[in-house]
């Protein structure tokens, strides 16, 4: 049986996430931007949280991390690469390591570049996969300790999930996103068709993630930066794929 998935909007823009397990009763969150949201959600599903599972350092992803331990006992995962500056973790992990909630197996990601030991999260048999601030809807995160190679290297292997799954990212960054996807490929009809969807949705206060992986591969521009017809847009048709990427988040970073 899937993982049971619950999207809990928190402070201005950011989301966590709640997955159970409905066979074991077991319940992680995956990052804790605050408690309050998340209590509520936990309240509401009539769930009982048992893992916090945390995807990078910056405070708005982890500044309800210990409170939340102090109120439920829940037991805490992190990267073994940012323990230095994460909350106390009862289990450091890395690339290649597995995790459990309930009957499942999730696969530790090591997608750093927004930040360094930045790890995702991809639970295959229900086709999730939690990102943060790696891969977002429409977009990628800043580099803000990682080069362009180490981050286009991340991206590749987010790409290379099943198209099916769902992508389950930090932010709602989406509308503005999308504004700026259109300068690379103004002529991408699933583009000009998605930013529509996107504008319609905001105007209307709905959320615009998750995603799925399928059309992030076919409208972000930070996923499509290896095809010819991104790179002779940017006017760089010899450019490696990571120049490529790196000229994108280049413009994106002044946009």
């Amino acid at each position: 049986m899937p993982l049971t998935l619950r999207t809990v909007a928190c402070l201005s823009d950011n989301y966590a996430y709640l997955i159970h397990d409905p066979a074991t009763g077991a319940t992680a969150v995956v990052d804790v931007p605050e408690i309050a949201p998340i209590e509520a959600a936990l309240t509401a599903e009539g769930w009982t949280l048992t893992d916090i599972l945390i995807t990078h350092h910056h405070h708005d992803h982890i500044g309800g991390v210990d409170g939340l331990r102090a109120k439920t006992g829940a037991k805490v995962t992190g990267a073994s690469a940012d323990a230095h500056r994460l909350p106390a973790l009862d289990r450091a992990v890395a690339e290649g390591d597995t995790i459990t909630v309930g009957g499942e197996t999730g696969h530790v990601l090591d997608v750093s570049g927004h930040t360094m030991g930045h790890i995702a999260l991809h639970f295959p048999d229900s086709r999730l996969v939690f990102t943060a601030d790696s891969l977002m809807a429409l977009g990628c995160g800043r580099l803000f300790e990682g080069d362009a190679p180490t981050m286009w290297a991340s991206l590749s292997k987010l790409a290379a999930l099943p198209p099916d799954t769902l992508v389950c990212s930090g932010h709602e960054y989406t509308a503005a996103n999308a504004r700026f996807a259109v300068t690379i490929e103004p002529d991408n009809a699933a583009l000009r068709t998605r930013a529509d969807t996107v504008a319609t949705a905001r105007a209307r206060g709905e959320a615009t993630v998750p995603s799925m992986l399928s059309e992030e591969l076919a409208t972000n521009p930070f996923l499509r930066a290896s095809l010819p017809e991104v790179k002779a847009v940017l006017g760089m048709p010899g450019a490696t794929d990571a120049e490529a990427f790196a000229e994108i988040r280049h413009r994106k970073d002044r946009f």
